[in-house]
C-alpha cells in the first residue's frame, strides 16, 4: 500500500487545528480513510466522511485500540499559537501528547508516523525547538518508520503578517553567510504545509526522513 494510487488507513491527532482542519478534507478527497482523535466537544469541527474518536491526547489509553486498522499516524497536536512565555505548555501538551502518540503508534505496530516538528537549530523559540527535538528523539528511539517535517512559521489565513519579512528573506538567501539559515528558517504556506503532509502519507518511507523547509516547498503527491 505504497505510492500513487494506493488508499492510506489515517489516524490523526491535532485534526481540529490550523494545518488539521485543511488537512483532512484533502486525505479525504484523495480517497484516504481517515480517524480523527478530538474531545468530546469538537466532534462537529470534523468532516462528515471522516470517523472521529473521543478521547485525549494526553492519555493514549483513551484511544489507542482505534488506531488498530491504521497504517499511518499523523500526530499534529501542539500548543496554539507558541510564545516565549508558554514554555511550561510546550512540555506539559505538546512532549506529553508526542510521547503518548508515539506509544500509541508503536503498540499498534504503525508503519508510518509523521510527525510535525519545527526548523532547527533556532535563534529564538528556544523552548519551543528543544520540546520539539526531545519529540523527534523519542520518535527515534522508538525506531518506527517515520518522516519528520520541519517547518518555521506556516502562512496563511490569521497568519499574515510575516509577508512583510519575504524581502528581508529574500536578501538573506543571496548572502553567503546567512544563506542556509534563511532557507531552514524560512516561510511555507499552509497549501504547501497540507501538500508536504499528503506527499508523506502517500508516500511512506523505511527509517526516518527529515524534511525541512526547501523540501515542504517542493513537496507533492504522487
Amino acid at each position: 500500500m505504497t505510492g500513487s494510487g494506493a488508499t492510506h488507513h489515517v489516524f490523526i491527532t491535532g485534526g481540529t487545528g490550523y494545518i488539521g482542519s485543511r488537512l483532512i478534507p484533502e486525505l479525504l478527497h484523495r480517497k484516504h480513510e481517515v480517524r480523527a482523535l478530538v474531545r468530546s466537544g469538537s466532534v462537529h469541527k470534523i468532516p462528515r466522511d471522516c470517523k472521529t474518536i473521543v478521547g485525549d491526547a494526553l492519555t493514549c489509553s483513551t484511544y489507542v485500540e482505534a488506531v488498530r486498522s491504521s497504517d499511518t499516524f499523523i500526530h499534529l497536536v501542539g500548543v496554539a499559537h507558541p510564545g516565549p512565555a508558554k514554555a511550561d505548555q510546550f512540555r506539559n501538551v505538546d512532549l506529553v501528547a508526542a510521547r503518548e502518540a508515539i506509544n500509541a503508534a508503536t503498540q499498534m505496530d504503525i508503519r508510518h508516523f509523521i510527525y510535525l516538528s519545527v526548523a532547527q537549530p533556532a535563534p529564538v523559540m528556544k523552548a519551543y525547538v528543544q520540546v520539539r527535538a526531545e519529540c523527534e528523539k523519542v520518535v527515534r528511539a522508538s525506531e518506527l518508520n517515520a518522516t519528520i517535517l520541519r517547518p518555521w512559521y506556516v502562512l496563511g489565513p490569521e497568519h499574515r503578517w510575516p509577508y512583510l519579512l519575504l524581502p528581508f528573506y529574500w536578501a538573506c538567501e543571496r548572502i553567503p553567510a546567512t544563506r542556509d539559515s534563511a532557507r531552514r528558517l524560512g516561510l511555507v504556506s499552509l497549501k504547501q504545509m497540507v501538500c508536504a503532509l499528503v506527499a508523506a502519507v502517500e508516500n511512506p518511507i523505511k527509517g526516518i526522513k527529515i524534511v525541512d523547509v526547501p523540501g515542504i516547498r517542493v513537496a507533492s503527491p504522487s
